[in-house]
């Protein structure tokens, strides 16, 4: 860790608690800063809070008050979920305080190397499948950030020996300023969080910000399955680096069902460890880290083959009586789901699918849904999906949450089929977050094997 002296003697105010306020209020503290925590829950109910004021650090809990700010503050850092129109940030730009996100602090001071992952899906399922290989291969990879690991912690422990390896969320991204990895991934761009950013075009300008700082010495890995990440590449300092499953590209691509790097043969599709052709876009990115990091192909393969996926995302949960179970929780929108269902054959599939009724309908969908076995729908949105299974010609139950939903798609379910959880919706209309929700589906599948 890199003991800096930027914020020594500095006010600082940390927006927001969970797990990386608390952190970036550690380190801060740490580095000699003058830190104040704000959070909106009560003093009471927040242990991170009681914890922080035992160390010392001043702590104003149970809500947002603007008056805070007159006390000469000459930094904030945000919680990323709190969004830009929240008074507190309003005020704290309008005085002129700069608004970072921790991740900003994880740069300053990490000794390690950085790879930056960001993108709208296969954000985590490519940062883990990174880490696993580099480690593999002898350069110990860290997971960091949006994974659920706060990176200004995890920086604080890396070596310079050490890659870290950073998922990073597009509400990360809106808060940096010297944040420079040395690779950085772009899994794909997608209309999503359009409700924090107000446009697809501010959205990409939010994850564009992961290569702001690179120059000609660093490498971005860039999606050329899509035009407007060829169009993108023509705007970074950056050495381009594309992956592809349509073309042949200068660098890692998919021809006749083997994945290669510029025209080298790594390994076969058919070995990865998970399916789905959204995952062979993933191994390709993967596949270029891995090369521009020297990492042999046959490490390469065994990693990739061995591979199991990320709980909640298209996770191999288990089986019972034949009936393989797959929980893909973390799938809250439509293209997700569609990825999930390309890697199965649909007519052994029974998919579980609903949640948060967000207003859109469902058609773009149709196509993916024809030809399965069965629907379970629950949440909010089941009507608007009753409505795309009645397109798509396939029958449906409904169910009144997720447990439900698991026995009933067992019910319906036998030898060779596929119960799958994958939403195509948020959760919050019945659960706290996708992994809540992912956890039900677990535990009654263990409840089935009992």
């Amino acid at each position: 860790m890199k003991y800096i002296s930027n914020f020594r003697n500095k006010k600082v105010l940390v927006l927001g608690l969970a797990k990386s306020g608390e952190s970036a209020a550690r380190l801060l503290d740490k580095l000699g800063a003058i830190v104040t925590v704000n959070d909106g829950k009560p003093f009471e109910e927040n242990p991170a809070a009681q914890s922080l004021l035992e160390e010392g650090i001043k702590v104003v809990t149970g809500g947002h008050p603007l008056e805070l700010l007159d006390e000469d503050f000459e930094l904030m850092v945000k919680n990323p979920g709190i969004p830009y129109d929240n008074p507190m940030v309003e005020k704290a730009l309008a005085k002129g305080i700069p608004v970072l996100t921790e991740v900003e602090l994880a740069y300053l001071i990490s000794d390690a190397p950085i790879i930056g992952i960001t993108g709208s899906n296969g954000k985590t399922t490519t940062t883990t499948m990174i880490a696993e290989v580099l480690s593999a291969g002898g350069q110990k990879g860290i997971l960091a950030g949006n994974i659920g690991f706060p990176a200004s912690q995890v920086a604080q422990e890396a070596t310079d020996k050490d890659r870290l390896v950073m998922e990073l969320s597009s509400f990360q991204l809106m808060g940096i300023e010297a944040f420079h990895p040395q690779m950085a991934v772009i899994t794909n761009l997608m209309p999503t969080h359009l409700d924090y950013h107000g446009s697809f075009e501010d959205y990409v300008a939010a994850k564009w910000n992961i290569q702001k700082n690179m120059t000609a010495q660093d490498f971005l890995i860039l999606n050329f399955n899509q035009d407007l990440a060829k169009d993108l590449a023509q705007k970074t300092q950056a050495q381009v680096l594309p992956f592809s499953t349509k073309e042949v590209v200068d660098g890692a691509y998919l021809k006749d069902d083997v994945l290669y790097f510029r025209g080298e043969a790594v390994m076969a599709a058919q070995d990865l460890g998970v399916p789905g052709s959204h995952n062979i876009e993933n191994a390709l990115a993967t596949i270029a880290v891995a090369k521009l990091s020297g990492i042999s192909n046959r490490t390469i393969q065994e990693s990739l083959a061995n591979f199991g996926g990320v709980k909640h995302r298209l996770q191999y949960a288990g089986q019972v009586a034949g009936v393989k179970f797959y929980n893909d929780s973390k799938s809250t929108n439509i293209l997700a789901t569609q990825k999930a269902l390309s890697g199965f054959d649909n007519q052994k599939v029974i998919l579980i699918a609903g949640g948060l009724d967000r207003g859109n309908e469902f058609d773009e969908l149709v196509p993916d849904l024809k030809g399965l076995k069965r629907m379970v729908l629950l949440g909010q949105a089941a009507d608007r999906l009753k409505r795309a299974a009645d397109q798509a010609g396939v029958s449906y139950l409904e169910a009144t949450d997720v447990a439900d939903a698991t026995r009933k798609a067992f019910d319906q379910a036998g030898p060779g089929d596929i119960v799958l959880l994958s939403p195509a919706n948020a959760s919050w209309d019945m659960y706290a977050n996708f992994e809540v929700r992912g956890d039900e589906f677990l535990a009654t599948l263990a409840e089935l094997k009992g």
